[in-house]
């Protein structure tokens, strides 16, 4: 670190959100650099030296470290700039313009997760501007290729440079911290865990032959009747520990009989029927409570007059927390039936035993913040870089806080047309995230 030229302002949030979204870094193909440069020219500005790792030059990741007092050990931030694609989707505003408006920004990356990186880069500022000195060192860090399999981003940074990280106990990253307003509550879950991708296969095999010779009951009807039986059971409801901490929390925050409702889902006896009863209201939690496997590739004969012998299906499966894929498979035998084969692809950990250490730290800025608020932890039903970081020892909380609207629905937004987020959820966020960097994270 050296000292900036002058008396450092550093730059308003929404500011740095607005140039982030400008910079269109769609994943494939990503091409993060020029976001990432303007990240290095702003940390530059406030005095912070920052180092460039990368794979491939146009998908650098800039790793940033401001010294601490030495009585805690080093507290990691980390967020992604790349983002998916907008194709195809009906934008009321450009989505790489950065717009303010209705009191809102708008564009791809507002909630994933260009807003969380201005949040963590705008705390990270803070300190240096104030002349303070967290309990730690904190490293600010921002990656690439998220979107994708990380293989430029997280992934390589763990496994090609794992002693930036030294030491480091826990990270600050996405997602969560966002209001949630449950039966007149609000609550703002912090993530403490996630599920694990455990990608598929299914098999099918029948009579085969020329398509002016019909075949009754044959791969294609086998297939079909696999599509029915996983559209309309559910694996079997498990409860692990991080999803058990997250609803005997809710429920202790909640009025009857919503309060019945939220501990009763734990009894698997009554999951399912509990969750058909809520309807719409159920499916973020759903997720929670099962493994998942959900149907999303095809392939059967590659010529229009040949029945086809075999038909396959990919799957995006998603394990629970501490499960492995042998769980997977013996919960989906009973649904699937005799007669169709199935393979696991491919399975990336997640993860380990969420470790609390820091929860109640967190959870007592957000209870300062909004003292009607109730933190709560959270499992996350996706995937995030936190399953790399993971390999080294670190503990991941999703905390890029927003407190929003109880009309205002993110989640549908998140890859959707219109991605857009408060800019009082954005301002609240980013002081959240600064005084969890002055909070003592030992």
């Amino acid at each position: 670190m050296h000292a900036p030229s002058q008396a450092y302002t550093p730059p308003d949030p929404v500011e740095l959100l607005q140039q982030l979204i400008r910079f269109d870094t769609t994943n494939p193909p990503g091409n993060e650099a020029e976001c990432i440069q303007f990240i290095h020219q702003t940390l530059a500005q406030a005095g912070i030296e920052a180092q460039l790792y990368c794979l491939a030059a146009s998908r650098p990741n800039l790793v940033a470290r401001l010294p601490g007092e030495g009585k805690a050990p080093p507290l990691l931030l980390y967020g992604h700039v790349d983002v998916v694609t907008t194709a195809g989707q009906p934008w009321s505003v450009p989505p790489f313009e950065g717009r303010i408006q209705d009191g809102f920004i708008w564009g791809r990356g507002a909630l994933d997760m260009k807003g969380g990186v201005a949040m963590l880069l705008s705390g990270f500022l803070r300190l240096v501007s104030m002349g303070q000195r967290p309990p730690g060192d904190v490293i600010f860090c921002a990656v690439a290729d998220e979107e994708n399999s990380a293989a430029f981003g997280a992934r390589y940074l763990v496994e090609n440079q794992a002693h930036l990280f030294s030491g480091v106990k826990y990270a600050l990253s996405e997602f969560g911290g966002f209001s949630l307003e449950i039966g007149g509550k609000r609550f703002y879950p912090i993530m403490v865990g996630e599920k694990q991708l455990c990608k598929l296969k299914f098999t099918v095999r029948g009579p085969g032959g020329h398509g002016s010779m019909p075949v009754r009951g044959g791969a294609m009807r086998r297939m079909g009747e696999l599509l029915r039986q996983m559209d309309r059971r559910r694996l079997p409801v498990r409860v692990t520990p991080p999803v058990r901490a997250m609803f005997e929390g809710m429920a202790a925050g909640l009025p009857a009989p919503m309060s019945w409702v939220f501990s009763s889902l734990l009894r698997p006896a009554l999951t399912d029927r509990l969750l058909d009863m809520l309807g719409e209201d159920a499916r973020p939690f759903d997720p929670l409570l099962h493994n998942t496997a959900c149907p999303t590739r095809l392939q059967a004969s590659e010529k229009d007059n040949v029945i086809p012998s075999q038909v396959t299906l990919v799957a995006d499966g998603r394990l629970l927390p501490g499960l492995k894929p042998e769980d997977m498979l013996a919960d989906l035998r009973p649904v699937i039936g005799p007669g169709v084969e199935v393979e696991v692809l491919g399975y990336e950990p997640g993860p380990p035993q969420a470790d609390m250490g820091l929860f109640h730290s967190l959870a007592a800025i957000l209870k300062q913040a909004d003292p009607q608020g109730l933190p709560s932890p959270y499992v996350m039903s996706g995937v995030s870089d936190a399953r790399f970081f993971a390999r080294l020892g670190i503990q991941t909380y999703g905390f890029t806080p927003m407190k929003l609207p109880a009309s205002f629905k993110f989640a549908p937004l998140i890859h959707a047309a219109d991605e857009r987020i408060p800019v009082e959820a954005l301002e609240f966020g980013s002081q959240a995230v600064y005084q969890a960097l002055m909070a003592n994270h030992a």
